[in-house]
């Protein structure tokens, strides 16, 4: 029998194309075929970068704005509006500044009171709207409870809204259309596209139906590929934070892809994701390491588990959220040039 034993070493090479060449945290697993038993040996997930991802995609767009600025235009130019104190909205703030300023961005951000009021919030997008120094425009969410965010997002005008939140936005989105799509929907689609992560024909869970992240990524993967706004004609189920965890389960096992925007830690396990499946992990949650006591990030996915199976992950920190700043970026420079509307 022991002659009938032999090996085999499957190679999976890393999206910039190195092979591994050695055993090192590869997985063990037995097969039979061609009348033997065969050993075989898998890697663990591939590891999206999402800072190497973030910094392609923002040489880019420098490169394109140092273009559009030696043709004699003017350089685009992003205000942010900032309410209230919030710690993470003034970090995410700070960060989108500075990423704008290393592509040729110039920026500013307007601080507000977290009591100021929903009519002088209205009068201050109404004259930035107007204003025709500013290409692209954002209100950091979110927002104070006596404000209405869909009305905020309504009022800025539609061709600088930078986030893509305006409701002509998301209708054009939702009807195939050219459109700015949302930072957080574009940078898992660039991911996708960017590792070359199959979607024709593929189950997709998003497991999340925020308007501003989970329906956009939905919209995005199941529509068609040969409409005005391409899509990635996969077959989308959508789950959310109040589905059985026993019927999520059912979809996430035959799922190729899995994109989790629920906000609810560790909600995808490894008992519930079939191997090579893609996870994509927009989680952004904060809770208290129990070794030593410090709050930390993590996003939705257990991530130490769930890359012993994945073929993809995204980690959090590292992953959806750099890239969604460069996507911003993308995003401003585009309605900077006037290429939507």
């Amino acid at each position: 029998m022991a002659s009938l034993i032999s090996s085999v070493f499957i190679l999976q090479r890393t999206m910039y194309g190195t092979a591994k060449s050695n055993m090192t945290n590869w997985k063990t697993g037995f097969y039979i075929g061609m009348g033997c038993i065969r050993t075989f040996y898998r890697s663990k997930a591939h590891i999206i970068s999402g800072n190497m991802l973030a910094k392609e995609i923002k040489k880019e767009v420098q490169k394109d704005v140092e273009s559009w600025l030696s043709l004699g235009n003017k350089r685009p130019h992003l205000s942010v509006i900032l309410v209230g104190d919030n710690s993470a909205s003034h970090t995410y703030v700070k960060n989108k500044i500075k990423a704008a300023t290393t592509v040729g961005i110039s920026s500013e951000v307007i601080l507000r009171p977290s009591n100021v009021s929903q009519e002088e919030l209205l009068d201050i997008i109404n004259k930035l709207s107007d204003d025709s120094s500013v290409s692209g425009l954002l209100v950091q969410l979110p927002l104070p409870e006596h404000i209405n965010e869909r009305d905020v997002c309504n009022t800025i005008a539609p061709e600088k809204d930078v986030d893509g939140f305006h409701i002509v936005n998301i209708g054009k989105l939702c009807l195939d259309q050219s459109s700015i799509i949302p930072a957080t929907a574009a940078a898992v689609w660039e991911i996708i596209k960017r590792t070359g992560i199959k979607t024709f024909g593929k189950n997709v869970v998003v497991a999340g139906r925020s308007k501003n992240v989970g329906m956009p990524i939905s919209m995005l993967l199941h529509t068609d590929g040969r409409h005005e706004r391409p899509g990635g004609d996969a077959t989308v189920t959508i789950t959310h934070r109040y589905t059985p965890k026993e019927l999520l389960k059912i979809h996430t096992q035959i799922a190729d892809i899995i994109i989790v925007a629920a906000g609810i830690p560790k909600l995808i396990t490894a008992d519930m994701v079939k191997d090579g499946a893609a996870i994509i992990d927009v989680g952004i949650n904060y809770v208290e390491d129990p070794r030593t006591g410090k709050t930390i990030l993590v996003g939705d996915v257990d991530f130490e588990e769930v890359k012993e199976k994945a073929g993809y992950i995204t980690p959090v920190p590292g992953g959806v959220g750099p890239i969604t700043v460069a996507m911003l970026l993308k995003n401003t420079l585009m309605v900077a040039k006037k290429l939507i509307y």
